[in-house]
């Protein structure tokens, strides 16, 4: 009988793509899952020659059409994964702190999503994952802590 949950936990690298508007607090980028369409920050499984921070960039590129400046980590937090085979994988994503230096208008997963700013308290609103939630919900604080 075919397993529907698998009980190792994965490891996926992240960024919370972020601007800071003239006198304002952080955004933050949020982008659509391809499959569900729940709002998500972009991130992915590690690629070896980039390294983690690296990782999380190049998804903030291919998931979302952002290019930036790479920070510090700033947390993690868990979710599932729906696989293409039916099962849900447990994963842990560690995010770092990407400021946003561009936006392109075409990006190699622009088809598959939507990606929309927000202010760091409706984010943190419009993600479903706990963990998640309050990542976003002190992001301003991370960031006046030193972590950018």
């Amino acid at each position: 009988m075919p397993r529907k949950f698998r009980k190792r936990e994965r490891l996926q690298f992240g960024v919370i793509p972020y601007r800071l508007p003239e006198g304002g607090a952080p955004e933050i980028l949020l982008i659509t899952t391809r499959e569900t369409r729940r709002w998500m920050v972009p991130r992915g499984w590690l690629i070896k020659k980039l390294g983690p921070l690296g990782t999380g960039m190049r998804e903030a590129f291919e998931e979302a059409g952002v290019v930036g400046e790479g920070g510090p980590p700033v947390g993690s937090f868990r979710y599932l994964k729906r696989l293409r085979s039916g099962q849900a994988q447990a994963v842990r994503v560690e995010l770092f702190a990407m400021e946003v230096a561009e936006q392109v208008d075409d990006w190699p997963e622009r088809a598959e999503r939507i990606r929309e700013w927000y202010p760091h308290g409706r984010a943190a609103e419009l993600v479903e994952e706990p963990e998640l939630q309050e990542i976003l919900a002190v992001f301003p604080k991370t960031l006046a802590s030193g972590a950018d």
